[in-house]
């Protein structure tokens, strides 16, 4: 039987991990490759094929999102610095990427940093995560303060509206971090720059209908499935949340973390963003190196684990419950409690 990883201290990972940290600049290189110009062959196919169906474009728009996801976990990779061992690489490698995400590469890095050091602790939340009231908290709350938090944990603003609103109007803006400096500002000017000289050209060229029917399907839904994996990595029942004075890092991070399975060809799409267990454990281990984690660890693999089908009740989940240290929903919270 495998050995639970709660059974060594978390951070004695860290140290078990640093072996996996070194990206090889040929696989990484092919890892763009076999994203980016399939994303932007089956983009001129899907522009083509307007001429054809209408029906047909947008199909393949949509389809194309998954590969828009993959190019944004490749994104994701270089903001840690774990693509590339070359750190200027990385960067702008990452800053490319951010235009065909509509994601401000250095303005999303700084959050998701904040993020990674602060996962789990109850007193920093609100700045790269979905915001989760506690009980107490939402119990404190008056009536408009509760409908306002359902209205936000509802599935179709988390997963419909949501996704639309964040890419496509708020990272315009660097919110949260107006006051950093001209870096961020030079940022989210300069991927707001190219996501507009991008619109312009496709408008210039095709007019509307390859805007509306392959622009815009392939970046939301790539956007809605990138919200859905981010919300499902840390919003499962046994996730893990402590106030400062009982919060640890890596304890965060590994029993914080999902581990969602998923069939292979979808594994390859979210390029093994699904073992987020051991990405926070240490982020610096490039996405195509976190399988060999696992086939040398089987106390990781089977740790954490959350199957597509269990993954969709996770959607019901609103309220942390420091009392009995897992997610509820308002039914569970208000047979639990009885609060509205």
């Amino acid at each position: 039987m495998p050995v639970d990883p709660a059974s060594k201290p978390a951070a004695a990972w860290v140290s078990i991990l640093a072996k996996y940290r070194d990206p090889n600049p040929a696989r990484s290189t092919f890892e763009i490759a076999v994203s980016l110009i399939p994303f932007l062959a089956i983009w001129a196919i899907a522009w083509w094929l307007l001429s054809i169906s209408y029906w047909a474009a947008f199909a393949l728009a949509c389809l194309n999102g998954l590969f828009l996801v993959r190019l944004f976990c490749i994104q994701h990779d270089c903001g840690h610095g774990s693509f590339f061992a070359n750190r200027v690489l990385s960067d702008w490698t990452g800053r490319a990427l951010g235009v065909l995400t509509l994601t401000p590469y250095d303005v999303w890095r700084r959050s998701h940093a904040f993020h990674h050091a602060s996962a789990g602790n109850l007193d920093k939340r609100g700045m790269g995560d979905v915001v989760t009231l506690t009980v107490d908290e939402y119990r404190a709350r008056g009536w408009f303060g509760r409908l306002r938090y359902r209205a936000y944990r509802n599935p179709l603003v988390l997963f419909v509206l949501g996704p639309a609103y964040l890419f496509y109007l708020e990272n315009r803006l660097p919110f949260g971090m107006m006051d950093d400096g001209w870096r961020i500002w030079l940022s989210s000017m300069g991927t707001n720059l190219g996501v507009a000289l991008t619109v312009g050209l496709i408008v210039y060229f095709g007019g509307l209908m390859p805007l509306l029917l392959v622009f815009v399907p392939t970046t939301l839904v790539a956007a809605t499935l990138g919200v859905w994996l981010f919300y499902v990595q840390h919003q499962f029942e046994e996730t893990q949340w402590d106030q400062p004075e009982d919060w640890a890092l890596h304890e965060a991070a590994l029993h914080g973390s999902s581990h969602y399975v998923m069939p292979g060809i979808l594994q390859w799409f979210t390029a093994n963003i699904g073992i987020h267990h051991v990405h926070h454990l240490y982020s610096r281990i490039p996405f195509y190196r976190l399988k060999e984690v696992l086939r040398d660890h089987s106390e990781l693999a089977e740790a954490q684990r959350l199957s597509i089908r269990e993954s969709v009740a996770c959607a019901r989940l609103h309220l942390w419950d420091e009392k009995q240290r897992r997610l509820l929903s308002f039914r569970q919270m208000r047979a639990a409690y009885g609060v509205i």
